[in-house]
């Protein structure tokens, strides 16, 4: 060890030891954004060195999985044995099922909000992509489909304050068409779960605008990279994240990245660290 690194090293050691140390039964306190992923499973999640994972609640039944005691039971006992949490929930079943349209789509908000009081999320991912897009193939809004997603959530979304849960819808919408159905719904517990690549990518929006229009209005963020890694192209993420430290957004970000190595816990560390770096 040369004379700089002893120096370095012991003047982190004495700032360190300075620190008031954590008073009995206190953690460390959490960072302000922690990553999460809904391609891995909770062991998964922590050999990739992740904080959380978000899972789906389960097809279009009448009882969703998520609601069955033996899979809630087994979430349970990961997060014990990995010490990570279950950050979010994912209705994916609305993109086949419309919350529009499907008359189980009310008991299928309760059930998740039950379920997600009881694991700990504070999140629920409520999808409207194919067949519940909220947008015509002119991108205008559907606005019977729209009137009716308006009243669904407004009735859920006491349930969901009181369970100190946040219904957060994601869509194709750019962030104005996102701000007007909010306003709409005017409830603090349905946000905008924004995705980066479904609206920048897939649709051509203006990510880093959307973000800024969306502050304070944001419930969480996926990003995910396509057949690319994140770290493969700057040009599109750097600014993202610009936006998201600008914005100063605090919460989870949710990786729904691809596998391009075939291996999904390397490839979900790198994409991770890679967004660790751009927002530090």
């Amino acid at each position: 060890m040369n004379r700089r690194s002893f120096l370095v090293r012991g003047g982190a050691a004495l700032t360190a030891a300075s620190l008031p140390p954590l008073a009995w039964g206190e953690s460390a306190p959490k960072p302000a954004i922690r990553f999460g992923a809904c391609v891995v499973g909770l062991p998964q999640a922590r050999e990739a060195g992740l904080e959380g994972i978000e899972p789906g609640v389960g097809g279009p039944a009448d009882l969703l999985d998520i609601s069955k005691p033996e899979v809630r039971q087994r979430y349970h006992a990961q997060m014990k044995e990995t010490g990570l949490e279950v950050c979010s929930l994912m209705m994916g079943l609305l993109n086949s099922n419309p919350l529009a349209t499907d008359p189980r789509g009310p008991a299928w908000l309760d059930q998740s909000i039950d379920a997600a009081r009881d694991l700990g999320a504070k999140v629920i991912l409520v999808a409207f992509f194919g067949a519940g897009d909220l947008l015509d193939g002119k991108n205008q809004l559907k606005e019977a489909e729209a009137d009716e997603v308006v009243r669904r959530l407004k009735a859920a979304a006491p349930k969901a304050k009181e369970a100190g849960v946040i219904l957060g819808i994601e869509n194709m919408l750019n962030g104005e068409q996102n701000a007007r159905l909010l306003d709409r719904i005017n409830h603090e517990s349905v946000r905008v779960y924004y995705d980066v690549y479904n609206t920048g990518t897939s649709k051509g929006h203006n990510v880093p605008a959307d973000l800024k229009l969306l502050k304070g209005r944001l419930a969480q963020l996926h990003f995910k990279n396509g057949p690319k890694y994140l770290d493969e192209e700057p040009a599109k993420f750097e600014p993202i994240a610009a936006a998201v430290r600008e914005i100063g957004y605090r919460g989870w970000i949710v990786l729904e990245t691809s596998s391009p190595s075939g291996n999904a816990v390397a490839d979900v560390r790198r994409n991770a660290g890679y967004l660790r770096k751009l927002l530090a």
